[in-house]
């Protein structure tokens, strides 16, 4: 069983929005809720909890992230960001974890 790994940088999110769960909205890869972004990105190599946590810590120094979650099982990043990222940008920061961007999930 791989646990799930999220890094929030409380010192940036706004007070209201959406939680973040991959449940919410429509399923979109892309959604904006009051003041934030949520984007889902498709990370191949992922494979256990040390893998979540390398790419989440990458992801999160982005100007403007205010959480991201990844999940091995999946494949799956969810960054909640200020405004829409620079797709290269995230696609920098995974390559720098040692992983491949897919793209939008």
């Amino acid at each position: 069983m791989t646990a799930n790994t999220e890094i929030e940088i409380t010192e940036t999110a706004p007070a209201s929005g959406c939680c973040g769960g991959s449940s919410c909205g429509t399923g979109a890869a892309e959604q904006r809720s009051e003041g934030q972004v949520t984007t889902v990105y498709q990370v191949a190599g992922m494979t256990c909890g040390h893998c979540e946590g390398a790419i989440a810590t990458e992801i999160s120094t982005l100007a403007g992230v205010t959480s991201v979650k990844a999940v091995a099982a999946t494949g799956k990043v969810t960054v909640i960001s200020e405004a829409p990222l620079d797709e290269a940008a995230v696609r920098d920061a995974v390559d720098e974890a040692g992983y491949e961007l897919v793209g939008l999930a």
